[in-house]
């Protein structure tokens, strides 16, 4: 079979754990054997993150503004445990974050839908899109464990001018405090980008924060969101989308009931915890797509679970593991049905699009790793593991292409 040449490069991130394992044999099996293309190859495996004191994923997040799409395995942020397992130099921090940062992007995630796994949620009828505001808040703060009585205060020293001081406890004994922050600049980056991708999707918009108690903080990306919803509304009202503005908690009890179908855009922690939600409730987080879109159309596409830790531990056992790929192997078709859309050749995004298929009607068919097997309406599923599944996808793949 003549292989499918792709014009341009795709930056490709190497990971961590099964999901590494999983990722060099979907590339191995499902990518390499009919795709001619140009892969820009970065580790950053946590060790080689340690040995480069995160230099690599630096250049990574780079690369990816270079060349316009990236794909990536799920990767360790290490806490105190990883640091000792690995005899790490220190926790580094979350790579996603620092790619989130350097590339200013958003990040939205959409469930992968099946007629034979029906939605947890009875009312859900159409996949939601999560848009996570991926920088700043929680992810960059700083932090301190206060360990005596003492006063903790915020300071603000203007260029040139007085500082500004406001108390936030005054500390009789032990306890916990936490400074962090966002920009203008990222907020309104995001609320654009949310705009531009519910006009192509054509999905109504949702936007939820907690001002009312949050007055400032909250209330800033209110603010802004509203203004880039205020400036488009043109081109919204053309397209029959509207926007609606809800306290977060309000935004999670009408998602409860809510049919789906929606572009749902949430701050920086509840689009973390909200996406695993969603994904949850529309089967498994091994079924949910990601992808950090940067305000100048630059992508990078990723699994939206973990390392899948305790599946790894049984591989370097021996033993049998069955662990959806899914997710990884939509990393990839998502990067490469990219690049043809940007390239202009219609041959590689058909290639990703036949895989995807291949992946659905293997499952539809009846074939599936373990954890989907509970969630199947399907009467006589049959279970396998994480290679089999693998080579029923190649096996659907070489039909479709002939």
């Amino acid at each position: 079979m003549t292989k499918i040449k792709v014009k341009n490069p795709i930056v490709e991130m190497d990971g961590d754990e099964m999901t590494r394992v999983i990722w060099a044999k979907i590339k191995e099996q499902l990518i390499l054997p009919f795709l001619d293309v140009d892969l820009k190859y970065y580790d950053l495996s946590v060790t080689h993150r340690d040995e480069t004191d995160d230099q690599v994923t630096v250049d990574s997040a780079k690369a990816t503004l270079e060349h316009g799409v990236a794909v990536k395995c799920a990767t360790i942020t290490p806490n105190e445990d990883r640091v000792k397992e690995f005899g790490l130099k220190k926790q580094w921090a979350s790579p996603n974050g620092t790619i989130r940062a350097i590339m200013d992007g958003t990040v939205f995630r959409k469930p992968i839908t099946l007629q034979s796994i029906p939605p947890a949620v009875k009312s859900w009828k159409k996949p939601i899109t999560v848009a996570r505001h991926a920088f700043g808040d929680i992810y960059r703060d700083q932090e301190l464990v206060v360990e005596q009585p003492g006063t903790v205060e915020l300071v603000f020293t203007p260029a040139g001018g007085e500082p500004q001081r406001l108390t936030i406890n005054d500390f009789q004994g032990g306890g916990v405090v936490m400074g962090m922050f966002n920009t203008d600049k990222s907020i309104t980056s995001f609320a654009r980008a949310c705009v531009t991708f519910a006009l192509g999707e054509k999905m109504n918009l949702w936007f939820g924060t907690k001002d009312t108690i949050s007055k400032k903080y909250h209330g800033r990306f209110r603010e802004l969101f509203q203004q880039e919803v205020d400036r488009r509304k043109a081109e919204l009202d053309a397209a029959g989308i509207t926007y609606s503005y809800f306290l977060i908690d309000d935004a999670v009890a009408q998602t409860m009931k809510n049919e789906g179908g929606y572009l749902w855009c949430c701050m920086n922690y509840d689009g973390d915890v909200m996406s695993d939600m969603v994904a949850q409730g529309f089967g498994s987080l091994g079924m949910m797509t990601s992808v950090l879109v940067n305000p100048d159309g630059k992508y990078e596409y990723e699994a939206a679970h973990g390392t899948v830790t305790r599946h790894f531990r049984r591989h370097q056992r021996g033993e049998r593991t069955s662990t959806n790929s899914v997710a990884s192997i939509f990393a990839w078709t998502g990067g490469i049905g990219r690049r043809g859309e940007m390239d202009g050749t219609r041959e590689v995004t058909a290639f990703a699009r036949k895989l995807e298929q291949a992946v659905l009607d293997t499952i539809e068919g009846g074939t599936m790793t373990g954890d989907l097997v509970p969630l199947t309406t399907l009467s006589n599923p049959k279970s396998v593991d994480t290679w089999e599944f693998l080579d029923a996808v190649e096996s659907k793949l070489r039909a479709s292409l002939g």
